[in-house]
């Protein structure tokens, strides 16, 4: 999995990521983000600037939209 759409992030949400000049997800973010969406409950451990944080907020985002995914 090599971008957002492919962990289930919706088309608007990744225009608007590829609009912040985010393009490609972290190793933690490929990880979480696919559980997160399917409200499982998660424990990571990242070094400093991975995108930890991002990869809990962004499916949060996501499912508090309201498009559909």
């Amino acid at each position: 999995m090599s971008d957002f759409l492919s962990l289930g992030i919706s088309q608007s949400m990744n225009k608007t990521l590829a609009g912040l000049n985010i393009k490609e997800p972290t190793p933690i973010q490929v990880q979480a983000i696919p559980e997160a969406l399917k409200g499982i409950d998660l424990m990571a451990q990242a070094q400093t600037g991975t995108g930890k944080t991002f990869a809990f907020m962004l499916p949060i985002i996501e499912n508090l939209s309201p498009e559909p995914n």
